[in-house]
């Protein structure tokens, strides 16, 4: 497996793929459910509502929004990897933050939420057939392969995690 070339996604999501070290990245996501789990076993309920500057999410809302946008994407990655063809709407993320009430759920139901997630978005990648990892469709106005999918699945949840370090802890 290959990172992502330039013309499988917009620009824009470099910021992630860019953030994934492994050629495997499925290696890489079963990494990163280990490293998640060690870093949210560090952190207590209460210390999951703490928020870095007023109007930022709380560690909970961060969680929740890792856990939600994974789910879109592995959507994406299904749609298209099936073979849907009709190009899938945007997803806007302050939407999804506002609807879900995250703080509202306890610490621990997040965590054991964002394994639940990421162990169906590694399932659903390992039982793609090899053709459905070269489909591709439109996603929010942009071209995009179910390839490049997985590294932006793994790399929005680095990129989430290095913020949770140096902002919140």
């Amino acid at each position: 497996m290959s990172v992502p070339g330039k013309d499988e996604a917009a620009a824009y999501y470099f910021t992630y793929i860019d953030r994934v070290p492994e050629a495997d990245v499925l290696a890489g996501m079963e990494r990163q459910l280990g490293e998640a789990s060690q870093l949210f076993s560090t952190i207590s309920e209460e210390k999951s509502l703490h928020r870095y500057a007023p109007e930022k999410w709380s560690i909970r809302q961060t969680l929740n929004h890792i856990s939600d946008t994974e789910r879109m994407f592995a959507y994406r990655a299904l749609w298209f990897g099936r073979g849907f063809s009709d190009p899938l709407a945007s997803y806007d993320q302050n939407i999804s933050a506002s609807g879900a009430r995250a703080d509202e759920c306890s610490w621990a139901r997040h965590v054991a939420e964002f394994g639940d997630v990421r162990r169906a978005s590694l399932a659903l990648y390992r039982n793609f057939p090899a053709e459905a990892w070269k489909r591709s469709g439109v996603a929010s106005g942009n071209p995009v392969t179910v390839h490049a999918l997985a590294y932006i699945i793994a790399g929005h949840f680095a990129h989430h995690m290095a913020i949770l370090r140096e902002r919140y802890l």
